[in-house]
């Protein structure tokens, strides 16, 4: 039996252009990248369609773009008579991702979804001032290794396994000199490659309480609705759908282990999902998920012609 999920990308998935085939062949695309530009009062979509590059990677434009492009997918298959509720089991998102699976199962508006992610980029990137922390993917690694890398490299500053994406990707996140090291000593405990990542700010480390406690005010005053169908969470690795307990993971993850390994795995073990879909942009996810669990079928939706194709299957 075909038990689905969807799936949202994070951020390093964005990309100049993103969103501006979708806005040119469904009109439901380009309602959902209005409303967006105009819940932030800016003009995203020019900056998704156009760049510059440098500008749509600042955090607090990326996070609301990525989400915009998931959720112009969900509401073009809404126009194609696809009802979440009736063709997923699950949603989940990788990081920022988790707010655009929430928006496409109805806990938050379109709007509101924007909103705090615009906050969430502001805090986070504002939590640590540039230079002074960073992020580094340790490639080849079993989690294990990569926490004692983490803590061999701390010496009293900050270096926290920020995601498991993937058996032998994971990535730690803290201070500058922290990361280097762990990148050094990882290198030494036979990581195939450990490089430091283009990112602005270290994100899912201790050091971005200062933006937990803007996102646990932001959602404080934001209305939320059960999900049509549980989010499995990133901080848990498991299906919740009561909204206070959604809030709180969600205040949780800005500090806390992306666990999308355990996620995935979650998901196509005891979820007895068989089929994940990627809505938005990129294929990141679709990757790690064949990483994570071969016998999963994954596959990406962010194309005019994946769209109809996953409408045509959804309603067969």
């Amino acid at each position: 039996m075909t038990r689905r999920a969807f799936t949202f990308p994070g951020q390093g998935s964005q990309a100049v252009g993103m969103g501006k085939e979708l806005a040119d062949a469904f009109p439901e695309a380009r309602a959902v990248f209005a409303e967006v530009d105009e819940a932030l009062g800016q003009n995203l979509s020019a900056t998704m369609f156009e760049g510059p590059e440098d500008v749509l990677r600042l955090t607090e434009n990326a996070q609301p773009a990525l989400m915009a492009a998931s959720m112009a997918v969900v509401r073009v298959l809404e126009a194609r008579g696809v009802r979440l509720a009736d063709s997923v089991a699950y949603v989940a998102g990788h990081s920022l991702g988790e707010y655009s699976a929430l928006c496409a199962a109805g806990t938050f508006s379109l709007a509101d979804t924007a909103r705090l992610l615009k906050t969430r980029g502001q805090a986070m990137q504002k939590a640590v001032p540039v230079g002074h922390g960073a992020m580094a993917a340790l490639l080849g690694l079993d989690l294990e290794t990569a926490r004692a890398v983490a803590a061999e490299a701390g010496q009293g500053e900050v270096c926290d396994v920020a995601n498991d994406n993937a058996p032998g990707q994971v990535v730690v996140s803290g201070a500058t000199a922290a990361v280097e090291r762990a990148v050094e000593i990882a290198k030494g405990k036979g990581a195939k490659r450990a490089l430091l990542l283009p990112v602005s700010a270290p994100f899912h480390c201790s050091l971005m309480q200062p933006a937990a406690e803007a996102m646990q005010a932001a959602l404080a005053e934001v209305a939320m609705q059960a999900p049509a169908v549980p989010l499995v969470a990133n901080v848990l690795a498991a299906p919740i759908s009561d909204p206070a307990e959604i809030r709180q993971r969600l205040i949780e993850q800005v500090t806390g282990v992306v666990r999308w390994t355990e996620s995935v795995a979650w998901l196509t073990g005891a979820g007895g999902v068989t089929h994940l879909y990627e809505l938005g942009t990129g294929k990141v996810l679709t990757g790690l998920a064949k990483r994570i669990n071969a016998e999963a079928t994954a596959s990406a939706v962010g194309t005019p012609a994946d769209i109809e194709a996953l409408a045509a299957e959804l309603s067969a």
